[in-house]
């Protein structure tokens, strides 16, 4: 496997196999910071429930501005910050800047996609981790709940359980 690049999880749970797995791949992702959330409309919803849950591990919450709106509905506090095209500073500053660790950014329509584009790209250069779904997003909180309890299997242990 290790010449086609893949990686395995194994874990009690889905978080903490996700997250070996991701670790396994390089793609690190952090305990606590600055979050961004720019989701779209139809995942709003979704988007509180993650902050909430981000908010109990530590993490600030920044969002653009109508995904703060739904946030504070909530009454989830947050920081508002502007989309590329609505000015400076935006969220490719924050991320140049240092002050994102972690981007959860769903899009949709012509303008919000080529927005996304320079999102990613320095996102992927500053080696902040990005989810651009919701499901990606609920399996990066399961791993970060579950970091703590990681525990290491052994293949033959795993056989004899699979065996039973």
């Amino acid at each position: 496997m290790k010449s086609t690049g893949e990686v395995m999880g194994v874990g009690e749970t889905f978080g903490e196999a996700y997250g070996k797995s991701q670790l396994a791949a390089g793609a690190d992702f952090p305990l606590d910071g600055c979050v961004l959330l720019s989701v779209r409309k139809e995942d709003r919803q979704q988007a509180t429930q993650i902050a909430e849950h981000l908010k109990n591990l530590g993490f600030k919450i920044v969002a653009t501005k109508g995904t703060a709106r739904a946030l504070a509905e909530k009454g989830i506090e947050c920081d508002t910050v502007n989309k590329v095209r609505e000015g400076r500073p935006h969220i490719v500053d924050m991320i140049i800047d240092g002050k994102i660790d972690l981007i959860v950014n769903t899009t949709e329509g012509k303008q919000a996609i080529a927005d996304s584009f320079t999102i990613r790209r320095e996102a992927l250069q500053h080696k902040v981790c990005y989810t651009t779904t919701m499901a990606g997003a609920w399996a990066l909180k399961d791993a970060m709940e579950s970091r703590e309890s990681y525990k290491v299997y052994r293949l033959q242990d795993l056989h004899t359980l699979m065996e039973h």
